[in-house]
């Protein structure tokens, strides 16, 4: 058996027990982890709320879908690693897949890699989701290159502040809209190259000032509903916009003026699907040089939390005060 956070049904931060659960088994092209931290993202309270119910694993649901951990077993098919490699992905915590809230986790060995050398367990943790949502809007939707001209809405947020980072490791510009001006130099020390208070200053005002009214190449836009508008005005003749928020509706026009393009990014379709899991595990191994290379860093929330604690983390997060990813280290009792 092995300890688990688990939800019986949907609700607040509190629904969560403490349980002891069978330990799990491989299945071909699995592994199995020892979990040392887990990070928290939006996706995962909202699946606890009950938010989008088509998402959650069965009940008793065992959530999160960041680990950072140990292969201790290995199926015989599984190549790419082996008990005692320390691996980091995103792979559960979905209809299908029970999480990371556990002292143990199974995981598609397809879409797991090494961790970064350089970083701590609770570091890595808070990586794989939101670095492969960043890598997927900027390299495989928007084909960002160097000196391209970049706006990122959310630019301290989740999947901004690593946006931020690899926009600038590939040599763009990089401009990035905060809510706070407290918040500025921790932009600038991610690599933006210009800030912006999107409270304080309308979209109108930002591209007259910083594109001569041009707009630009790419625009990022993690947030979504209404500032989707604004990022279809910022962007550029024949530009881009991607986006990770895409479920309300938008008039087109200003795209249909502007030959513009948008895409969508919703990371966990190879862990829904089954579909291009592999691309996961490449990104993440790509992902692990650039960190070991000192050019990526997660931002960390100072809280520390325990999976004993893992409704307080939950509701940091909601709070909507979190600074950077709220992370859980797992105390293996094994």
């Amino acid at each position: 058996m092995m300890k688990a956070q688990v939800i019986k049904q949907f609700g607040d931060p509190s629904v969560f027990e403490l349980m002891d659960v069978p330990l799990p088994t491989l299945k071909p092209g699995q592994v199995l982890i020892k979990v040392a931290a887990t990070s928290i993202n939006q996706i995962d309270c909202k699946i606890r709320s009950g938010a989008v119910p088509a998402l959650s694993p069965e009940f008793p649901a065992v959530l999160n879908g960041d680990v950072a951990g140990v292969i201790t077993a290995v199926a015989p098919d599984v190549q790419n690693v082996k008990i005692g490699d320390e691996v980091y992905g995103c792979a559960g915590g979905l209809r299908g897949t029970p999480g990371a809230l556990a002292e143990f986790m199974l995981a598609d060995s397809k879409l797991i890699a090494k961790k970064p050398t350089s970083l701590s367990m609770a570091e890595a943790a808070a990586l794989p989701l939101v670095t492969i949502t960043a890598w997927e809007a900027l390299f495989k939707k928007a084909k960002l290159t160097a000196n391209k001209n970049i706006l990122i809405h959310g630019g301290v947020g989740g999947v901004g502040h690593i946006a931020v980072q690899l926009a600038k490791w590939c040599g763009a510009n990089v401009y990035a809209t905060v809510l706070k001006n407290e918040d500025f130099s921790l932009a600038k020390s991610l690599g933006a190259d210009e800030i912006i208070n999107a409270k304080e200053e309308e979209v109108e005002k930002y591209v007259a000032r910083l594109t001569q009214g041009k707009g630009f190449d790419v625009v990022f836009d993690t947030i979504g509903g209404s500032n989707l508008d604004r990022s279809l005005f910022a962007a550029a003749m024949n530009g881009c916009v991607v986006t990770t928020v895409a479920r309300s509706t938008h008039d087109l026009t200003p795209m249909h003026n502007k030959g513009l393009s948008l895409h969508v990014v919703f990371m966990l379709l190879p862990i829904l699907t089954g579909i291009g899991r592999e691309e996961h595990g490449e990104i993440l191994s790509k992902v692990a040089e650039i960190v070991n290379q000192g050019k990526l860093k997660p931002l960390i929330d100072p809280h520390q939390f325990t999976l004993e604690q893992i409704s307080d983390a939950h509701r940091l997060l909601e709070s909507g005060k979190a600074r950077g990813k709220v992370v859980l280290s797992i105390k293996n009792q094994h």
